[in-house]
């Protein structure tokens, strides 16, 4: 309790929430706590703006009942278990997994945000959409994935909604006949308009890139839309063997382990995402797994894509990842991410969906 020092303000209304030069605090008592065990938690006092916090209020696990399971259930996210199985080995109720599943997810998004590269590539960039659903399979969507060919890392990540594609018995076609009257249809060029903001993310404004793809059409048209960027669009064939010497085998090996590494993605799984936006956070959990803490090849247990690109000395396990809690508004969230991380994806069958508008909780 001695040796904690606040490093800013929580309040993001207050002017040290993000300044910090000159801020000041007082000691304001101390609470006692019995989860995980009994302890004595400092309370302090904003001198700016007078408002009071504690050390917990920068922890990942504030205001979480159960606190002790949050570094595990990260870990078995990305290990491929459903919430039903996590819920039954670590003795809580699956609600309780997917509560903190939606934290772990916009925790990845702000841990991401806050480490990744903002200047243009070093590396060619690979781009490739994830096919998955949520909900039910009358409501398919794609992950839109930005690989970087040399490390493995995974720079950023949107996701556009789809149509229902492919052989459907007549049935099945009314089906999506009456799922699109009574709730909706997917914008047309929705792909190129996630992919277009997904290489945004990527390339700055003023940067230059190679960006492969396979021959999917909305690619080009994603690439000539964007302004202020030079990029060079290399193009493989999707039927190509999806071997090393595939120029777009980052991508490729990413996809493979969403699908090896996520329940919700699995084939024919009754484990699938009934929110597009639990789909997303999924991921972003995921990409940060597989760039901060999963070594490039389990063989011979070598760098982390994160190291490969030297944003870390070392390999990170999760509960380094979980540190410390991430505040939006330190960070000046936009663009996509700021939908993500507000839970501003509708889901089209569950129309009075929430979005995360929490104000002390992560």
């Amino acid at each position: 309790m001695q040796t904690f020092t606040p490093p800013f303000c929580p309040n993001p209304d207050c002017d040290s929430h993000r300044k910090t030069r000159g801020w000041r605090y007082t000691r304001w008592g101390a609470y006692r706590r019995t989860c995980p065990r009994v302890r004595t938690i400092a309370r302090y006092r904003c001198s700016r703006c007078h408002r009071t916090f504690s050390r917990q209020t920068f922890q990942t696990t504030y205001w979480l009942r159960r606190t002790e399971l949050l570094v595990t259930i990260a870990e078995r996210l990305v290990a491929g278990s459903g919430y039903r199985q996590i819920a039954r080995a670590l003795g809580c109720s699956p609600t309780t997994v997917a509560t903190h599943a939606a934290r772990l997810g916009r925790h990845a998004m702000l841990f991401h945000e806050a480490h990744r590269p903002r200047g243009a590539p070093r590396e060619p960039v690979v781009v490739d959409g994830f096919e998955s659903f949520a909900f039910s399979q009358y409501y398919p969507l794609h992950l839109n994935l930005a690989v970087g060919a040399e490390t493995h890392f995974v720079y950023a990540l949107t996701e556009s909604e789809l149509r229902r594609k492919g052989r459907m018995r007549p049935e099945q076609r009314r089906k999506r006949a009456w799922e699109e009257a009574h709730f909706g249809r997917p914008h047309r060029r929705a792909i190129e308009r996630g992919v277009g903001e997904l290489l945004e993310a990527v390339v700055p404004a003023g940067g230059r890139a190679v960006v492969r793809s396979d021959e999917h059409r909305a690619y080009p048209r994603a690439i000539r839309g964007l302004r202020q960027r030079a990029i060079r669009h290399e193009v493989t064939s999707s039927k190509a063997a999806r071997t090393p010497s595939n120029p777009l085998f980052a991508v490729n090996r990413q996809d493979l382990m969403l699908r090896h590494c996520g329940a919700n993605h699995r084939r024919e799984t009754i484990a699938f995402s009934k929110l597009r936006a639990s789909v997303i956070e999924r991921g972003y959990l995921q990409a940060v797994f597989m760039n901060y803490c999963k070594s490039l090849s389990e063989k011979r247990q070598d760098a982390t894509p994160a190291e490969r690109l030297g944003l870390v000395d070392h390999k990170l396990t999760m509960r380094e990842v979980l540190t410390k809690r991430r505040f939006p508004t330190r960070l000046g969230l936009s663009g996509p991410v700021a939908r993500y991380y507000t839970r501003q994806v509708a889901t089209r069958r569950i129309p009075q969906m929430r979005g995360h508008r929490l104000v002390y909780a992560g």
